[in-house]
């Protein structure tokens, strides 16, 4: 690690030994939990390496709600100011003035440039072009790097074939996860073999899976697969993968703040775009099948445009149209960084019910729990007393921070997640604190979910005005909150 490295943003002591352990390495994992800051991490590695000659660009891919928060808060926040940078922004549909941003990459640059594209577009032609030219001209004194790995742990698929081709391109490479194994073991090959061809010790999954799967032949009709049935050399794989990554659980963070805040950004689907911009302009939409949604008081133009976001929407007659949001899948790929257990809240019923359906199907029957004011009292106590658990399968309190936010404790949670705000301070301030409270043990991280240009932007704008408002008729210092960039 560079001794005269000034760092913009102090690093804490976990962060200091990933660092000192990853150095100038070609290959390095950062499989550190969400809430961390492993962010920060590669931020200033690359910084480092720049200082020292080594690397003069970086391709940086996330997953499309996250990849805007590099370029408007973690590289900004957190590059030394000893570094020249400049940052370029991957847009698939560009405007013009994007395009002008995007063709600047070809053009000299002194210092360090930050290219930072969404994993999505690895799956289209456009984006795998643009990411083997970028290797081709820039990789060989650049580092690639994937924020949330696990959106390649499956071998099989186009963007992950892409990106193991264009990371050869690369003399440096990172892959940054909160946690690497989410459903298996073999969950780590693809992301492994991103690294490096070959790091675990096997050219092809299936000999990879055949040392560390137990496999049982198995039919389906005339047709016959191997199935997984258990897992085997588990200790052999973990010092193969301790070899070449630094990894860290928040409650090993002796020196991490209690809360640490993030947004997740969610872009809109056409219809959701169309629906928004309606209700907006007009105060109603006219639906395909001739119902009407109108919304004559603001107040009620806000649900509406809120209901929007999250993939529902009542019409006049009182009738429940719902329809795709992919802020389901935000919520989906955040627990997917995360290990325990967690809180979801969302001001609408509907929210509420379809996200405890969805969890279910993927984590299994009873994993999440419905809280909100149908709950009965006796289901109620039931559910607290079950995630409260740490043995029990409860891991999702999915609920209404008006009902669920208040005089309860939940404290086995250490992840927060605002699928849908409101504008009442006293509830969010109540439901940040049902797990941050005496008990707990860990810091806490809250993610709120956030479509840009959108009413989310007020809200939480609106509930920070309180904050600060609050703050300065009592002669407090104003809280470290929530803090977003609008578009």
């Amino acid at each position: 690690m560079t001794v005269n490295y000034k760092f913009k943003t102090k690093p804490y002591d976990h962060q200091c030994t990933s660092l000192e352990q990853c150095d100038t390495k070609n290959k390095f994992a950062f499989f550190m939990e969400m809430g961390t800051g492993k962010s920060k991490v590669l931020i200033d590695n690359l910084g480092m390496m720049h200082l020292q000659g080594l690397v003069n660009f970086a391709l940086i891919i996330a997953p499309k709600g996250v990849y805007r928060n590099w370029v408007e808060k973690e590289i900004p926040d957190h590059m030394s100011d000893d570094v020249t940078y400049r940052i370029i922004r991957w847009s698939s549909s560009p405007t013009k003035k994007q395009k002008a941003e995007l063709a600047s990459v070809k053009d000299e640059f002194a210092g360090l440039t930050l290219f930072v594209m969404n994993v999505e577009a690895f799956s289209t032609l456009k984006g795998k072009t643009a990411g083997a030219w970028l290797g081709k001209a820039l990789g060989s004194h650049g580092m690639i790097a994937i924020d949330e790995s696990t959106t390649i742990k499956n071998p099989k698929a186009k963007r992950t074939k892409a990106l193991h081709k264009i990371a050869t391109l690369f003399k440096y490479r990172r892959i940054l996860t909160g946690s690497p194994i989410t459903k298996s073991p073999l969950d780590i090959y693809a992301q492994a073999e991103f690294l490096e061809p070959g790091i675990l010790g096997y050219d092809s999954y299936y000999a990879f899976q055949r040392r560390y799967a137990v496999l049982r032949k198995s039919f389906a009709g005339s047709h016959s697969f191997e199935q997984v049935i258990g897992y085997q050399n588990l200790g052999e794989l973990t010092k193969k993968i301790d070899s070449f990554a630094y990894r860290v659980l928040k409650s090993e963070c002796l020196d991490l703040p209690e809360k640490t805040y993030t947004v997740r950004y969610v872009s809109l689907s056409k219809e959701q775009a169309s629906m928004y911009d309606s209700i907006k302009r007009h105060a109603m939409i006219l639906l395909e099948n001739g119902d009407l949604v109108t919304a004559p008081a603001v107040i009620t133009q806000i649900l509406r445009m809120q209901q929007v976001l999250s993939g529902h929407l009542k019409t006049d007659d009182g009738e429940m149209l719902t329809f795709p949001s992919p802020r389901t899948k935000a919520v989906l790929d955040i627990l997917e960084e995360h290990t325990g257990k967690a809180l979801i809240w969302s001001r609408f019923r509907h929210d509420i019910q379809k996200l405890v359906v969805e969890l279910d199907s993927v984590y299994g029957e009873g994993s999440s729990a419905a809280f909100y004011g149908d709950t009965s009292d006796d289901d109620r106590q039931e559910i607290i007393r079950n995630f409260q658990d740490p043995n029990h399968k409860l891991r999702f309190f999915v609920a209404n921070p008006a009902t669920g936010g208040f005089g309860i404790t939940l404290n086995e949670a250490n992840l927060v997640i605002y699928y849908a705000n409101d504008f009442n301070l006293e509830t969010r301030l109540q439901s940040e604190d049902r797990c941050h409270r005496i008990g707990q043990k860990n810091p806490v991280t809250y993610v709120d979910l956030i479509s840009e240009g959108t009413i989310d932007e007020r809200i939480v704008q609106s509930l920070q005005d309180k904050i600060t408002i609050g703050a300065t008729v009592l002669g407090e210092e104003v809280k470290q909150w929530l803090q977003i960039k609008k578009a």
